[in-house]
């Protein structure tokens, strides 16, 4: 098969534009920051920036052409597919790659866990055959259309995440992937300052059946109270198969046993009526949960679930998202856990169980440095608040807190575990370095906005060596 993902005549076709001379291109990119030699930039117009105004830039970068609706100076027209609108042409791109492929393809939405579902999956269908999935998180209304535009015609495999935070974000998205599985993981208060309660957060995440092809499958949380809502939602839209997964009786990918280690978890399951023994290679509960989700849709799927379980045991957790390092300072080594891409009040949860159960040893400490959760609502403050149980039910010995919402928990623990409060993550990264001790395990976590992730690259600079080391485990 060619290289070419997309030709002149193709692309042109695909979006009704019109289209002078004669390329091939092998990629798709909105960013010349990222873009490669070869692709298709699309001149999005954002909120902040024209794409257009880079579109020079990007065929001097070596792109073989720009989707743009305007003639653009100082480029040749024979490397322009000229379109009325480039959002609405990357959408007609993202719908033709649709129609072009045989490609079994699964959409994955929730409250949490959205990306490290999307990620372990595509783990899993890279071991079975030739997989796209999307990249990082690009789960909204032009990063969805960006990973379909991208997939290949011969792609065997592909997995979406759809994200939301508004009522009626998820349906054209789904509508656009068509998946054949569609998987809920669990719905919790997330994004309410766009809600009044936490079932229309499940009624919106339960849009994302109303995508499913003729003869789909719904994958949706057994244990989440939201599980016959969305159920029901599901039947309504027309869907026969439907899977649940979860520890209660009755849910069709069942966990038996599970147990839990510092940096793996063993498994025993019941997968649709086929009995499974396998490891999961990151730790935590809440992993364990989300695992008996990717095995209904790989079961859903027609995928292997042999080698889905011995895919399971390499698992290791994306950026920001659980990520593991030990780091190497000159006087000093101590675990750092990388969860600071997002959070919310079950992932804060999940995330101090996770660091619960690190191992440490003497007087080294298990410390939780934690940044504010943001569009909470109005009842913001005391859902911080609140977590404080939370973390005095858990095995934590201090924590560390920035941002004024994050001061509400830090006010509400006692005093023999605040470790230290700042008002932005600058400050309380130089706490830290002066504050970790050899042998600590430091997890870190907030909302991507309270910027906790200078936090890390902060504390993996104290390392000596180049980088940090990352752990390693045998499967």
């Amino acid at each position: 098969m060619s290289d070419a993902l997309w030709t002149a005549e193709e692309a042109a076709a695909a979006t009704g534009g019109k289209v002078q001379g004669t390329w091939s291109a092998t990629g798709v990119s909105i960013d010349t920051r990222t873009l490669e030699l070869g692709d298709l930039f699309v001149a999005l117009n954002g909120d902040n920036s024209d794409g257009h105004a880079h579109v020079v830039d990007a065929i001097a970068k070596g792109a073989a052409a720009a989707l743009v609706s305007r003639p653009c100076p100082g480029v040749a027209d024979d490397a322009l597919l000229v379109v009325e609108d480039t959002l609405v042409a990357l959408n007609a791109l993202g719908r033709a790659a649709r129609a072009r492929t045989s490609a079994k393809v699964a959409a994955i939405t929730g409250s949490v866990g959205k990306t490290s579902t999307k990620e372990a999956l595509r783990a899993i269908f890279e071991d079975q055959g030739r997989t796209h999935a999307s990249a990082a998180s690009y789960n909204n209304h032009w990063g969805v259309p960006l990973t379909l535009a991208r997939m290949p015609a011969d792609t065997q495999w592909a997995i979406f995440e759809i994200g939301m935070n508004h009522p009626g974000e998820i349906v054209p998205l789904t509508q656009l992937v068509q998946p054949d599985v569609a998987m809920v993981t669990r719905v919790d208060a997330v994004h309410m300052a766009h809600f009044e309660s936490v079932e229309q957060i499940a009624d919106a995440k339960g849009e994302i059946f109303e995508g499913l092809k003729a003869g789909g499958t719904a994958v949706i949380n057994f244990d989440n109270p939201h599980h016959d809502r969305l159920k029901a939602r599901a039947e309504a839209c027309g869907v026969k198969q439907i899977i649940s997964f979860g520890e209660g009786v009755g849910a069709d990918v069942q966990l038996e046993k599970s147990a839990l280690h510092a940096t793996c978890s063993c498994i025993s399951a019941m997968v649709c009526g086929q009995p499974m023994t396998y490891k999961l290679g990151t730790p935590g509960m809440h992993l364990v949960m989300n695992s008996l989700g990717l095995l209904g849709v790989v079961s859903a799927m027609g995928g292997d679930l042999a080698l889905a379980g011995m895919s399971l045991a390499k698992l290791v957790a994306p950026k920001g998202r659980g990520e593991r390092h030990i780091v190497r300072a000159k006087d000093r080594q101590f675990l750092l856990i990388d969860e600071s891409y997002n959070a919310n009040p079950a992932s804060m949860k999940a995330a101090f169980a996770t660091l619960a159960g690190a191992d440490v040893s003497g007087r080294a400490r298990r410390i939780a440095v934690l940044g504010d959760m943001l569009e909470l609502g109005v009842d913001e403050k005391m859902i911080h608040q609140d977590l404080a149980s939370a973390l005095n039910d858990k095995n934590i010995n201090c924590v560390y807190a920035c941002g004024p919402l994050m001061q509400s928990l830090y006010d509400a623990l006692p005093v023999e575990r605040q470790g230290g409060y700042a008002e932005n993550s600058e400050v309380l990264l130089s706490m830290l370095v002066r504050d970790v001790c050899d042998g600590d395990a430091v997890m870190i976590k907030g909302s991507l906005g309270s910027r906790m992730g200078l936090v890390v690259d902060g504390l993996l600079a104290t390392e000596n060596d180049a980088a940090a080391s990352k752990i390693t485990r045998s499967s």
